[in-house]
C-alpha cells in the first residue's frame, strides 16, 4: 500500500457495528467528522461546524445536524414553502420579510384599480338621468306660533314653468355659457380639479363649492333628495354627469339648467324668472336682462336689487345693486370677448334694465310676512348645515306669541288712525313708518313684532335694522359702563391716571349739567375735531342744569352730563358696555367722538329690546331669537340652545334698572307708566327730530318701539330720513309722545292677566362720589378741628333754572373746579351741539331752538351713518 494513502483509523470505540456506522456517513462533506475524531462521540459538533452554527443562529431558524443535534436554521428541517400571496415574503429575513415584492404591490394596485372600475361600472348604471318636470313638485313649509297651533303654510310653493329650448333665447345661454362655463360645448361634463378641491375643503371642514360645470350644475339642481354636502353626494352627481353628458345633447343639459335654476323672490326657472323680473316671457328677454338674469344665478340672496336684509343684513338693497351692476357689466363684456355678443349692441346697455320689485304671498300680508322673514333668517343662519327652504317640507316652531303680536300692531294702528293723517298734512305726515319689538328677558325669545303697515306692501322690516339713529336711549349704556369700568383720574397725570379707575355712584357723583358745555378729554384737555374747533355741548330747549347728579341727568335727560361721562369713562369702554348687554358691534358708530354716547349709532329694535332684557335680567345677556326648533322629514334636525352670559354685576345691572324706574315715574318717560306694574324705560329722540324712540321693560317682558320719516321709495336713491316738526300736529316728536303711547298701551294688554312682579332691589354701588364737567367737589376744611357748621354737600335737587351769567375768568378762577374758566358762555369759537350735539352751530336757528344753529357736519341720521359723523347726534327729550 503506498505510503501516501491514508490508512483507515481503527474505531476507538464502539467496536465493528461503529466502524461500520461511520462508513457509511456520506463522502466529500466539509465538517463530517472521522472515526478517529478526538471528539468523543457524545460530544461531536454539530453540522457545518461553528461558522455555520453562528449563521443560522442569527436567521433565528432551527433545523436538525447530523446525528441528531439541532441546528439552528428552519424549524422541522424542511425548507419554506412559497404561498399564492407570499407575505411575509417566506425566502427573506429580519425586517426584510416584511417589505412587499414589486409584484405584490403591482398585484395588489391592479386589483384595486378593477374593483374600482366595477363599482364605477355599477353606479354608473344604477344611477338615473334626471327630467325637469318630476323637479318641479314641492312641500310647504308649516310655520307655528309659540303655542304650537299654525300660522301659516308657506314657502314651498315653486313657481316653475317648463320651456323648450326654443324658446329660451340666444343670448341668455351664451351669457351663461360666458359666466358659468366656457368650455360647456366642448367638455365632458364634470371638472375633476373642482371636485377634487370640494372633497378636500369638505376634509378640511371647510366652505363646500358646488360643480363648477352648468353639467355638474344641473345635477345639483335635481338632486332634491339630499343637499347636504357630503362625499356620498358628490360621487352620486360625479357619476351622473358623467351618464347625463354621454347621454344627452348639450342643448337638452342647457334646457334643464336654466329650467331648474333657482334665481330668487321664489321663481325657478327661466320663465318664472322672466315674469318674476321683468313681467314678460323668457323668449322676450333681451341681451341685457339675459345678462341680469344670468347674474342672479352666482346667489339671489346678494344679487337680487330689492335686497334680502331678511337672510342677511349685508344684503341690502343699496349693496345688492351695486353687486347686480358689476356682474351685470362683466357678463356682457365677456359675451362680446367670446363673440357672443355685437360690441355695438354692448354699447346700448350702459343702466341695468327696470326690475320690477317683488310681489308677496297673499296670505303672508299683515305681520306673517314679516314673523316667517325673521324666523326664516334666524334658522338659516343659526343651522350649521346648507338648507333650502324653498323647496319645503320643514316644519317650523316659532316664539312668537299670537295674542302679543296682535295686541302691538293694534297699539300702532291705533296711534296712526288718531294721528297720522296724510291728506291732511302731506308735507309732514307722509312716509311715517313705526316699528317695534317685545323680547322676554329670561329667555331672549322675540316674543312679537311690528315690522309695518303690511308685509305685501312695505317689504323692510322695521323690527330689524333700519337706520335709524336711537338717540337718548343709548345713555343707560354709558351709566353701565360708568359703574362697571369706572372713570379715569386726571389728578394722577397722564400715565397713572390712565391706569388708574374709580367706580361711579350715580347719587353721590355730580356732573354739570350746563348748557354748552365745553367738552373735555378725561385728563382735563379740551377735546378738538378734526378741524379745530371746541365741543359745546347744548341740552334740550337750551335748558341749564346747574351741577347734577347722574340720576337726575338721566331722569331729565341733560346731554352735557352723559357726554362728559362718556369721554371720561372712554368711547371704547362704553362702546364695550354696549356690545355686552347685547347690541351688535357693526351696528355701532366707529368713531370715538363725544356724540357716540348720545344715540347716533343705529341697532334694531330687537337689538335694543334685548339689550335693555339684560339689565332686566340683572345682567345676564341672551341673544334674541325667534326659531325654538324645527323638523323635517318627522326628525328633529334643529333645536335651540340657551347660552347666558354675566355681563354685568347684578347689583351693576340692578341700578341701571332702579335709576330707569326713576325716569319713568319722575321724568321723561312718565307716559310709560303702567298702574300697578313697576316699569323702566328711557326715551330717545334724534337730531333734527328724524325719530324718537321709547325703550323700556317690566320683569317679564322688555320692548322697543321706534317713529321716524323715512323716504325709501325706489326712486329716492338716498334713502333719506326726514324731520318729524308738525308730524301728527305736534311741534316736535320726542320718545315721550307717539313711542311711549304705543309702548303703555301694548305693554298692558300684553301683561293683562300676569303676574305682578318686582325687580330686585338695588344695593348701594361701592363706587366714589366723582365730580366731572367743571361740577365743584366738596373742599376739606382748613381747621384741624372740625367746624360744627360743615359745608353742605352738593344739593340732591339740580338746578333748574339757566345760568344768567356766563362764567369769567377771575384771579382765582381755578380750571380743575371750573371748566368754564376762560371760557365766555360759549361765544369763543367753540362748536355749539344743538340738542343732543346738533352739529357745528355759530347762530342758533328756528325751528327748533334746541337744534342750536346751522348744520355743517350732516345730520344725525345722515353724517352719523356707519362712520357717525362727529357733529351727528340727538336731541334731548321731553
Amino acid at each position: 500500500m503506498s505510503e501516501h494513502r491514508r490508512k483507515q483509523p481503527q474505531p476507538q470505540g464502539g467496536g465493528r457495528a461503529a466502524a461500520r456506522r461511520a462508513t457509511q456517513q456520506p463522502s466529500g462533506r466539509r465538517g463530517v467528522p472521522s472515526a478517529s475524531s478526538s471528539v468523543p462521540h457524545g460530544d461531536e459538533r454539530p453540522y457545518g461546524g461553528r461558522a455555520e452554527a453562528r449563521r443560522a443562529a442569527q436567521r433565528g431558524g432551527g433545523r436538525r445536524g447530523v446525528g441528531g443535534h439541532e441546528v439552528p436554521g428552519r424549524r422541522g428541517g424542511r425548507p419554506g414553502r412559497k404561498r399564492l400571496i407570499d407575505y411575509p415574503r417566506h425566502d427573506k429575513y429580519g425586517w426584510r420579510r416584511w417589505v412587499p415584492s414589486w409584484k405584490l404591490v403591482t398585484g395588489l394596485f391592479l386589483g384595486f384599480l378593477a374593483s374600482l372600475m366595477a363599482a364605477g361600472t355599477i353606479a354608473y348604471a344604477m344611477v338615473g338621468i334626471p327630467e325637469p318636470a318630476k323637479i318641479a313638485g314641492a312641500q310647504n313649509n308649516v310655520y307655528y306660533w309659540a303655542d304650537g297651533t299654525q300660522m301659516v303654510a308657506t314657502g314651498g310653493e315653486v313657481n316653475r314653468q317648463i320651456i323648450d329650448i326654443s324658446q329660451i333665447p340666444e343670448d341668455m345661454q351664451e351669457a351663461v355659457i360666458s359666466a358659468e362655463n366656457k368650455t360647456f360645448r366642448e367638455d365632458s361634463g364634470i371638472d375633476p380639479m373642482g371636485i377634487g378641491r370640494a372633497v378636500v375643503n369638505m376634509a378640511m371642514g371647510e366652505q363646500t363649492q358646488g360643480g363648477s360645470t352648468i353639467t355638474q350644475q344641473y345635477v345639483k339642481n335635481a338632486r332634491l333628495d339630499n343637499q347636504d354636502q357630503t362625499l356620498n353626494r358628490k360621487f352620486k352627481e360625479l357619476f351622473i354627469s358623467m351618464k347625463i353628458d354621454s347621454e344627452m345633447e348639450k342643448s337638452d343639459i342647457m334646457e334643464g339648467y336654466l329650467n331648474t335654476s333657482y334665481y330668487g323672490r321664489g321663481a325657478y326657472g327661466i320663465q318664472a324668472a322672466a315674469r318674476t323680473y321683468f313681467d314678460k316671457d323668457a323668449n322676450k328677454l333681451n341681451a341685457s336682462e339675459c345678462a341680469v338674469l344670468a347674474s342672479l344665478l352666482k346667489g339671489p340672496t346678494y344679487f337680487d336689487p330689492a335686497g334680502v336684509t331678511a337672510i342677511d343684513a349685508a344684503a341690502t338693497k343699496e349693496a345688492n345693486t351695486e353687486r347686480l351692476t358689476k356682474r351685470w357689466r362683466w357678463i356682457l363684456d365677456e359675451m362680446v370677448k367670446d363673440d357672443h355678443l355685437d360690441a355695438a349692441e354692448r354699447q346700448k346697455y350702459s343702466e341695468l334694465p327696470k326690475i320690477q320689485e317683488p310681489l308677496k304671498n297673499a296670505q303672508l300680508g299683515g305681520q306673517i310676512g314679516y314673523l316667517v322673514d325673521l324666523a326664516k333668517a334666524n334658522f338659516i343662519n343659526s343651522y350649521d348645515k346648507e338648507v333650502d327652504l324653498s323647496k319645503g317640507g320643514y316644519e317650523i316652531h316659532t316664539t312668537f306669541d299670537k295674542k302679543k303680536v296682535t295686541e302691538l300692531e293694534k297699539a300702532v294702528k291705533k296711534v296712526i288712525k288718531e294721528n297720522i293723517d296724510p291728506k291732511k298734512r302731506p308735507k309732514t305726515d307722509t312716509h311715517v313708518q313705526f316699528g317695534g319689538a317685545s323680547v322676554d328677558p329670561q329667555t331672549g325669545q322675540i316674543v312679537a313684532i311690528y315690522g309695518g303697515e303690511d308685509a305685501t306692501k312695505h317689504f323692510t322690516n322695521n323690527a330689524d335694522a333700519t337706520g335709524a339713529q336711537v338717540g337718548s336711549t343709548f345713555k343707560p349704556f354709558v351709566l353701565a359702563a360708568a359703574m362697571r369700568d369706572g372713570v379715569r383720574d386726571p389728578e394722577l397725570g397722564p400715565e397713572q391716571g390712565a391706569d388708574t379707575r374709580r367706580i361711579v355712584d350715580p347719587d353721590k357723583s355730580r356732573y354739570s349739567g350746563k348748557n354748552k358745555l365745553k367738552i373735555r378729554n378725561w385728563d382735563g384737555s379740551v377735546w378738538h375735531n378734526e378741524e379745530g374747533k371746541e365741543w359745546l355741548q347744548t341740552n334740550d330747549g337750551q335748558e341749564d342744569y346747574g351741577n347734577i347728579s347722574l340720576r337726575e341727568a338721566m331722569i331729565h335727560s341733560a346731554n352735557s352730563p352723559y357726554v362728559q361721562l362718556g369721554m371720561d369713562v372712554g368711547i371704547p369702554q362704553v362702546r364695550e358696555a354696549a356690545v355686552d348687554a347685547g347690541l351688535l358691534e357693526s351696528s355701532l358708530t366707529k368713531g370715538n367722538v363725544p356724540s357716540f354716547s348720545l344715540g347716533i349709532s343705529e341697532p334694531s329694535a330687537i337689538r335694543m329690546a334685548s339689550s335693555y332684557g339684560t339689565f332686566a335680567a340683572e345682567g345676564e345677556q341672551r341673544e334674541p331669537y325667534s326659531v325654538k326648533f324645527v323638523e323635517y322629514e318627522g326628525l328633529e334636525i334643529y333645536k335651540h340652545e340657551d347660552k347666558v352670559e354675566q355681563v354685568f354685576e347684578k347689583n351693576v345691572a340692578n341700578n341701571v334698572t332702579d335709576v330707569l324706574v326713576d325716569v319713568v315715574e319722575k321724568g321723561t318717560g312718565k307716559n310709560a307708566r303702567i298702574p300697578g306694574r313697576p316699569v323702566a324705560g328711557k326715551t330717545g329722540t334724534t337730531d333734527g327730530n328724524k325719530s324718537a324712540w321709547f325703550v323700556g321693560y317690566t320683569p317679564q317682558l322688555a320692548t322697543a318701539i321706534d317713529m321716524y320719516r323715512l323716504d325709501d321709495n325706489e326712486n329716492n336713491k338716498k334713502r333719506e330720513f326726514l324731520e318729524m316738526y308738525d308730524t301728527g300736529g305736534q311741534d316736535k316728536i320726542h320718545g315721550s309722545s307717539f313711542p311711549s303711547e304705543i309702548w303703555q298701551d301694548y305693554m298692558s294688554d300684553a301683561l293683562k292677566g300676569e303676574k305682578v312682579m318686582r325687580f330686585p332691589e338695588a344695593e348701594p354701588i361701592d363706587g366714589e362720589a366723582v365730580y366731572g364737567g367743571g361740577a365743584p367737589s366738596p373742599k376739606p376744611t382748613p381747621s384741624d378741628s372740625p367746624s360744627e357748621s360743615p359745608s353742605s354737600s352738593p344739593s340732591e335737587t339740580p338746578s333748574q333754572s339757566p345760568s344768567k351769567t356766563p362764567g369769567r375768568p377771575t384771579e382765582s378762577c381755578n380750571q380743575w373746579e371750573d371748566w368754564t374758566c376762560g371760557v365766555d358762555g360759549g361765544v369763543d369759537g367753540g362748536t355749539d351741539q344743538g340738542g343732543d350735539n346738533g352739529g357745528v352751530t355759530s347762530t342758533p336757528e328756528s325751528p327748533p331752538a334746541s337744534d342750536g344753529g346751522t348744520e355743517t357736519g350732516g345730520n344725525g341720521n345722515g353724517g352719523g351713518n356707519g362712520n357717525g359723523g362727529l357733529f351727528a347726534g340727538t336731541d334731548g327729550d321731553e
